[in-house]
């Protein structure tokens, strides 16, 4: 597999200040309060098992419809980043806990009890922890398997910048299914996006997967609306492939609070529908582009294509 190169920016992305006015959140990105009994159920075993989710912590717009049907993702290794990137809604500072022991079990107890044929685990970034917390996703990972073993897992994880290289192996030898860790945007706009990230970086690092284990899946997302340009984002599908990505997810971004990073705009329904059409057309076995695309939403049902489509273009080559 060839490394990757990518050319220098030419056109610097737009950086909207966070106390600037606001567009008008248009029609096609309301959703309905969360509620109702699948949704109360679902939350009843998040909190007997205090476990924490990325879906409330991050404020997804789509928690009401998936937990209203069992789905849950968990986010491990505690509530608190020791990033601060300007997008995410997720507490950050110094994490007043050291890696809970038990958690791993307590994820795999929820997953059973939810009855889920396919869950997605994320975490904090915890770089104050020497391995980044690589051997805590492959504990969840195995511990998930031996209570669930019909369950595919898949895992988003932190960019493990700050740690030895064998981190990453570590994550891989567990084998989840599927390994997501998102880019998040363009790389003319990580300074003010993910300041603690590098563009570079996290490409390689699912490349790497990809040496380490061909046959698992890999996934990456970004969020559009931050002040990027269409061919900023067609530059970044051609890097994500240049990395052998599977799947790719696109939405829009959503300002969280006044001091979180701004919307630049609200992205279209029709320009989502070419992004996909454009990011099939580079050849990724799997792309999910709508307004309320996030890296969990629907992920069941999209593994279980991405698999089919797998199996169709082995049967053709």
């Amino acid at each position: 597999m060839r490394d990757i190169k990518i050319p220098e920016q030419r056109h610097p992305e737009k950086q909207r200040r966070a106390d600037s006015p606001q567009p008008k959140k248009p029609h096609w990105i309301r959703v309905k309060a969360p509620g109702g009994k699948g949704y109360a159920e679902t939350a009843k075993i998040m909190r007997e098992n205090r476990l924490v989710t990325v879906c409330e912590e991050a404020g997804c717009p789509n928690v009401g419809e998936c937990w209203s049907q069992g789905h849950a993702t968990m986010m491990i290794m505690g509530e608190v980043c020791t990033r601060a990137c300007t997008f995410c809604n997720i507490a950050t500072g110094k994490p007043p806990e050291d890696l809970d022991a038990f958690e791993p079990g307590r994820v795999a107890h929820a997953v059973e009890k939810l009855g889920l044929n396919h869950v997605v685990i994320t975490s904090v970034d915890r770089d104050d922890v020497e391995d980044g917390g690589a051997d805590h996703f492959a504990q969840t990972i195995r511990a998930i398997r031996h209570r669930s073993p019909a369950t595919t897992i898949e895992i988003l994880t932190p960019d493990f910048i700050k740690c030895a290289p064998d981190a990453l192996e570590t994550v891989v030898e567990a084998r989840p299914d599927v390994f997501n860790h998102n880019l998040e945007t363009v790389p003319g706009l990580y300074p003010e996006v993910r300041p603690g990230a590098r563009y570079f970086h996290s490409l390689r690092l699912l490349q790497r997967v990809k040496e380490l284990d061909p046959r698992m899946f890999t996934k990456s997302g970004i969020m559009v609306g931050l002040g990027e340009d269409r061919q900023s984002v067609m530059q970044v599908m051609d890097d994500m492939r240049a990395a052998d990505i599977d799947f790719l997810t696109i939405g829009q971004y959503l300002q969280p609070t006044p001091k979180h990073h701004g919307v630049d705009r609200f992205v279209t329904p029709d320009e989502f529908a070419a992004y996909e059409k454009a990011a099939f057309g580079k050849g990724f076995l799997m792309v999910s582009a709508t307004p309320l695309t996030r890296s969990s939403y629907h992920a069941g049902d999209d593994f279980a294509r991405l698999r089919a489509a797998r199996e169709a273009r082995l049967s053709t080559a």
